[in-house]
């Protein structure tokens, strides 16, 4: 089994007993207020709504994965929880929701990459009415579409 290799390379640990409540309560808060922050910014800040949105999701997935089986995410933490959640389950539409949403956040940091280098550009690009209406529609159909139901699917498989 991978999860093995993953220990073995220290990709993931086991979550020491005495760790467990507090690393649990983290993750029950954050997920919560990453989803409130992105349900929140959906008008205004509709960027920040797809980034707020992706980590609700991850942070409930590394609640589910401490829980369910004590695992740790300790190393390149975004692509291993996907790969150690495919490992754990079965349900290829949680898998397929948050892999979209990692993609979404992907392009969003390539977009902070491309504006950094190009700031006035990118000033100009994200500014615009034609952009904020764009965003403001992408970050609605991601969060009714993708966060949502995988926050309701994994909430699931914790209980």
């Amino acid at each position: 089994m991978k999860l093995d290799f993953y220990l073995q390379k220290k990709f993931i640990s086991r979550i020491v007993e005495t760790e467990l409540q507090r690393y649990l309560d983290f993750f029950e808060q954050s997920y919560k207020e990453n989803l409130e922050h992105s349900i929140f910014n959906l008008e205004k800040f509709s960027r920040w709504s797809i980034i707020s949105g992706y980590y609700a999701m991850h942070d409930i997935t590394k609640l589910f994965l401490a829980k369910k089986f004590s695992i740790k995410i300790e190393f390149n933490v975004h692509k291993t929880t996907i790969k150690v959640l495919k490992e754990l389950i079965k349900d290829k539409e949680i898998l397929k929701l948050l892999r979209i949403a990692y993609k979404e956040f992907i392009e969003m940091a390539n977009d902070l990459s491309k504006a950094k280098k190009e700031r006035t550009k990118a000033q100009y690009y994200t500014g615009t009415e034609f952009m904020k209406q764009k965003y403001k529609k992408k970050a609605l159909d991601f969060v009714n579409k993708i966060v949502n139901p995988y926050i309701i699917k994994t909430k699931s498989l914790i209980k």
